[in-house]
């Protein structure tokens, strides 16, 4: 009997991660998408595998009319931006994605999706004649963990940097996006659905990118220092390569100059930003500084203008970011990136 069920278990899972046969001009004309996808506008797939890795590969456009496409994940994980294709055009595209219980944030807030891979074919008008998912082979894995200005944001317009920096990434780098609402660095080390889970993913090689300080409203220089030096130490006796990014700023002013505790200057006078910097240098660890590098772009677009890049119009809100400040901020990070050319840079788009 345990024979048997082993056997179903076995050929349930081969069914879920069987790809959808590739097309070929000769059959283009009659492929169609896997049974798992329905709808047109948008086009909306599920595949019932479980938590890991997987490589998506999708045939973008339509023989019969011009098509412009784009493709999320899980909870409003960015993975290609419109593509415009003619009729009769196609281009074929691959991403790797990461799959995990819950799909947004890791404890579930704002709702714990649906188990298994969702992907949404978006855009004004999306076609596309093949898609396939399949388990992806060791990709390069890069983790994030941080708090809510990070995060795989649930409900829009909520939208955290790690949600759109999928899109810059391609086929055999992956990011797994562990950052979480309200978390500091304390409580990311401590909460089970966090550090504690993250932590024995990472293989040899991994990058992890650290980000805390909106949430370190009271901790002390040496406490903040030393949860830090935690985690670092924690994704080193896994193999993995950790990155220490400063926060991005608040939108708040004085004038036309940002205040100190936009930039992160808690309230017992800890400049947060500034222990990143310095913990970097005697750890030997990079460090991306997306405080100054956010702080350069919000002043630059002064006041009014930065309004776009955070919730400021829609909630009043000066410290998360709308889709287009959460693309910006991936933007800077991944310069930040570059500058230290780590090896998530021969993947970017």
């Amino acid at each position: 009997m345990m024979k048997l069920k082993s056997t179903l278990a076995l050929t349930a899972l081969m069914t879920a991660l069987a790809p959808v046969p590739a097309v070929t001009a000769s059959t283009a004309q009659v492929q169609a998408l896997p049974p798992q996808c329905s709808g047109t506008a948008p086009i909306k797939c599920h595949f019932n595998v479980p938590a890991g890795n997987y490589q998506v590969t999708v045939d973008l456009g339509s023989a019969t009319r011009s098509a412009n496409t784009s493709m999320t994940v899980e909870a409003r994980r960015q993975i290609l931006t419109p593509v415009s294709t003619a009729a009769g055009q196609f281009v074929s595209t691959s991403a790797t994605v990461n799959v995990r219980v819950p799909e947004g944030q890791p404890t579930g807030q704002g709702g714990t999706g649906t188990a298994g891979l969702s992907i949404t074919l978006g855009g004004s008008a999306p076609a596309a004649r093949s898609l396939t998912v399949t388990p992806a082979s060791s990709p390069l894995v890069v983790y994030l963990a941080g708090d809510s200005t990070v995060c795989d944001q649930m409900l829009a317009p909520w939208t955290g940097w790690g949600q759109m920096m999928p899109a810059s990434v391609r086929g055999g780098a992956v990011i797994a996006n562990y950052g979480d609402s309200g978390e500091s660095s304390g409580s990311f080390l401590n909460n089970r659905s966090l550090f504690p889970t993250m932590k024995p993913l990472v293989k040899s090689g991994d990058l992890v990118l650290i980000q805390f300080g909106h949430n370190d409203k009271s901790t002390s220089s040496s406490a903040f220092r030393d949860n830090l030096s935690r985690l670092i130490n924690g994704v080193r006796e896994r193999g993995g390569r950790p990155v220490l990014v400063t926060p991005p700023v608040r939108r708040q002013f004085s004038g036309s100059t940002l205040t100190r505790t936009a930039l992160h200057v808690n309230g017992v006078g800890v400049d947060l930003p500034a222990v990143m910097r310095s913990l970097g240098r005697s750890a030997n660890v990079p460090v991306i500084d997306l405080t100054a590098k956010s702080k350069a772009l919000v002043e630059s677009m002064g006041p009014s203008a930065s309004q776009s890049l955070y919730l400021t119009r829609e909630h009043g809100d000066n410290t998360h970011f709308s889709p287009y400040g959460g693309t910006e901020m991936a933007r800077l990070v991944l310069q930040g990136v570059r500058e230290h050319n780590l090896p998530l840079v021969p993947f970017l788009r």
